[in-house]
């Protein structure tokens, strides 16, 4: 801004130098000479300074204009220190913005964490006590058996199922957390020269123990027990062997049992 204002001035002071010289309407230059009139009978001089601009009131213009362009400058330099404050600020808050959005996953997942350590706490204490007893039959009395392969056993008459995790429908125990657990069987016969009383546990598809026990006429039965770590989700069953056959009744000789002794 102040360069345009010299520019100015400069072309000011160029055209005060040029009004020295007059041109007259034939083209020749007219020197300036001691009180040389014109046709009209005025000294030359005096139109010479009608002409001119008065030099000092657009110099006072041209002052007053650069102070208050200054003074605009000085207002702008204000206003963009003030945004610049205001950025810098922006981005403090922004910056504090971040730090908290980290702190809040942060939690969150803390959260997570702890919500899943409860859920575990309260499961386990949920499942603490497992434990069912059932017989074969749910009523009446006879043989199950014999088959030509191996079938697995439905307890269906259920004395205690804590926990929920036998079911009666299926035969299977599924063990609902992890932990050691105690199981115990019985089968009986009422004898039989050809076809055993014989069944075993199995754990997931593996044979682990059996009870077996074959009279030629007399009744009789045979038990087996053992505790097992089970993981959450292992199934645990009974299978009757091939051709063998087991005997119930109301009495309920034959049954299957377990229970929950910790968690691990």
């Amino acid at each position: 801004m102040e360069k345009t204002v010299f520019v100015l001035l400069l072309l000011l002071v160029c055209c005060f130098s040029e009004a020295q010289v007059t041109t007259e309407p034939g083209n020749d230059i007219i020197q300036q000479g001691p009180q040389t009139q014109t046709q009209t009978g005025e000294p030359a001089s005096g139109r010479q300074q009608t002409s001119l601009p008065d030099i000092h009131t657009v110099l006072r213009e041209m002052k007053a204009m650069l102070a208050e362009q200054r003074m605009e400058m000085r207002n702008l330099q204000r206003d963009n220190e003030v945004q610049a404050v205001k950025l810098r600020e922006l981005d403090v808050q922004k910056t504090q913005l971040n730090e908290q959005k980290t702190q809040l996953n942060l939690q969150k997942t803390q959260l997570d964490e702890l919500k899943r350590q409860c859920e575990v706490a309260l499961k386990k204490l949920t499942v603490k006590q497992v434990a069912f007893s059932a017989s074969l039959l749910a009523s009446g009395s006879g043989h199950t058996g014999p088959f030509n392969t191996e079938v697995i056993l439905v307890y269906r008459h259920v004395a205690t199922n804590i926990g929920d995790a036998y079911n009666s429908h299926t035969g299977i125990f599924i063990a609902p957390v992890r932990g050691v657990y105690h199981f115990q069987f019985y089968v009986h016969g009422h004898g039989d020269r050809s076809r055993p009383a014989a069944a075993s546990l199995v754990k997931n598809g593996q044979r682990l123990f059996t009870a077996y026990e074959q009279q030629t006429s007399l009744p009789s039965s045979a038990s087996n027990g053992m505790s097992l770590l089970l993981e959450e989700g292992d199934v645990v069953f009974m299978h009757l062997w091939r051709n063998a056959r087991i005997y119930d009744d109301d009495a309920h000789h034959s049954t299957f049992s377990g229970h929950l002794l910790f968690t691990m």
